[in-house]
């Protein structure tokens, strides 16, 4: 009797596996496998694909073991994840500090940890691990986002690894965590923390891009992100203050300002940038103090320290990444926003990339045809740049195939997230589609020169058994949370 219900229940399991998402699992590491071939294999060559003394053939043996492990995870009770979360992340964070202090200097970084031949990176894991934990505390009885005080908690389970990770000096993985400040906006998180966010990161672009430039007798960057500003506080006020629309006022003012400088410089008189900033946006701020501190004072003080943030911020870019970054992530950033133009240096791995895929064209040059590949012109090709290889053989075509597959497999994600029954299972989903957002994103973004090249690979394709098990464990434990889903109500 125990047999056949254990056959059953055998059954069922198998049954309930979303086994579409595992197809284009397969489809992602076996195209994988081929593209790291391509990269390191001469056409004139006759070293087997499966050979493993070579990349592809170790690959296809870390794709063998992920098999293994895929299955080992089907075959946990899903309650396990969720009652052995916190324990799980504790035991990582561990990890992480004594990677940090005890790992070998690998180019800088104190991030693997050899087992013999093996080595492995303990932050490919973690992020699994924090992936958890975070589930978990959404999952605690009465638990939601509100008063700030509600987010101390999440942002420390997410901040805390990536605080050990940069002491390995590791900064590319430990980015990949911040992404998971999109689960809390799912979860209830303002958007306006989003804006801020990315007006942060526009401020600091913009500030760099347009420093030698100059509007009114002030850098062009000080003037379009005062405008920005300016242009943000009325649009809140609007928003945010409907009843009272004080903002009306401030838009006129700005405009009039605005009107009043252009007009006076058109007849010779020459108006200083920052006391004309200076002197409109104080006033306003004065104006709204007394037009709305009867009627909202929160969502004001919200609109005033924005502005203020916005300006301490601006006038802090330079000396952060002047002081703050390294030289070689300064040089990474200058690069990718054309301020410096150094392409047998600091931008020759990009430089040759965009090569690579451009001279691709729309079907490509054909399998193992690639002569930015084949003369292995492009540094780390089979690791972090595979995709230009991909964009090299196999051309725009090739290249859109795999970003459908990328682009299926996180719908599928976000898609298993919105049926769960549980907020365990719908956190952690969403957890591990903004992880594979984020990988593919910059990492593709990096390959063509949109974003820094800051060392993150393409999931389930960069060569290494570290990143392929992390991503391995992370989508099985999902599909084997999503496959108990029917004990929580209707499929």
């Amino acid at each position: 009797m125990d047999t056949t219900r254990d056959n059953n229940e055998s059954n069922k399991l198998l049954a309930s596996v979303d086994w579409f998402t595992v197809l284009l699992y397969l489809v992602l590491v076996v195209a994988g496998a081929i593209s790291i071939y391509a990269a390191t294999t001469n056409s004139m060559s006759q070293v087997s694909i499966f050979d493993f003394n070579t990349y592809s053939g170790k690959q296809f043996l870390w794709i063998g073991l992920s098999f293994v492990i895929g299955f080992a995870l089907l075959l946990i009770d899903r309650r396990m994840y969720e009652g052995y979360a916190y324990l799980i992340y504790i035991i990582m964070i561990v990890i992480l500090i004594a990677t940090a202090f005890f790992a070998p200097n690998i180019k800088g970084s104190h991030s693997w940890l050899k087992f013999g031949a093996v080595s492995l990176q303990p932050a490919e894991f973690a992020k699994t691990a924090t992936a958890l934990a975070l589930a978990k505390l959404f999952s605690t009885y009465g638990f939601k986002l509100g008063h700030w005080r509600t987010y101390i908690v999440p942002l420390a389970i997410i901040f805390i690894p990536v605080f050990c990770i940069l002491l390995e000096n590791e900064t590319g993985s430990a980015l990949v965590y911040i992404s998971l400040i999109f689960v809390l906006y799912r979860e209830g998180m303002s958007g306006f923390v989003l804006y801020a966010i990315l007006a942060a990161v526009s401020f600091f672009v913009i500030m760099l891009k347009f420093a030698d430039q100059l509007v009114m007798g002030i850098p062009m960057g000080s003037f379009i992100v005062f405008t920005i500003v300016m242009i943000t506080i009325v649009v809140m006020l609007f928003f945010y203050c409907r009843a009272v629309i004080p903002g009306r006022n401030v838009a006129i003012g700005y405009i009039a300002s605005a009107l009043l400088a252009w007009g006076l410089s058109a007849i010779g008189v020459s108006i200083n940038g920052y006391a004309f900033f200076f002197t409109v946006i104080p006033l306003s701020i004065i104006y709204l103090l007394i037009a709305m501190f009867r009627e909202n004072i929160s969502r004001m003080l919200l609109t005033i320290g924005f502005a203020v943030a916005s300006i301490i911020f601006m006038f802090s870019v330079n000396a952060v990444f002047n002081n703050v970054l390294q030289p070689h992530q300064q040089n990474r950033i200058k690069v990718a926003l054309g301020i410096m133009e150094d392409v047998k240096d600091k931008g020759y791995n990009v430089n040759q990339s965009k090569i690579a895929i451009g001279s691709g064209g729309v079907t490509g040059k054909g399998f193992l045809q690639g002569t930015q590949t084949k003369l292995n012109y492009v540094p780390e090709q089979h690791t972090d740049f595979i995709f230009c290889t991909i964009g090299e053989e196999e051309g725009f075509l090739g290249t859109s195939a795999v970003l459908l597959l990328f682009l299926l497999l996180i719908l599928r994600v976000i898609a298993i997230a919105e049926r769960q029954h549980t907020a365990f299972g719908r956190v952690y989903a969403y957890c591990v589609a903004s992880i594979l957002i984020f990988h593919v994103a910059i990492n593709i973004g990096m390959v063509i020169g949109l974003v820094p090249v800051i060392g993150i690979p393409l999931p389930f394709f960069s060569y290494g058994g570290s990143s392929l098990w992390g991503f391995t464990i992370m989508l099985f434990i999902l599909l084997r949370i999503d496959a108990a889903r029917a004990e929580y109500g209707t499929w």
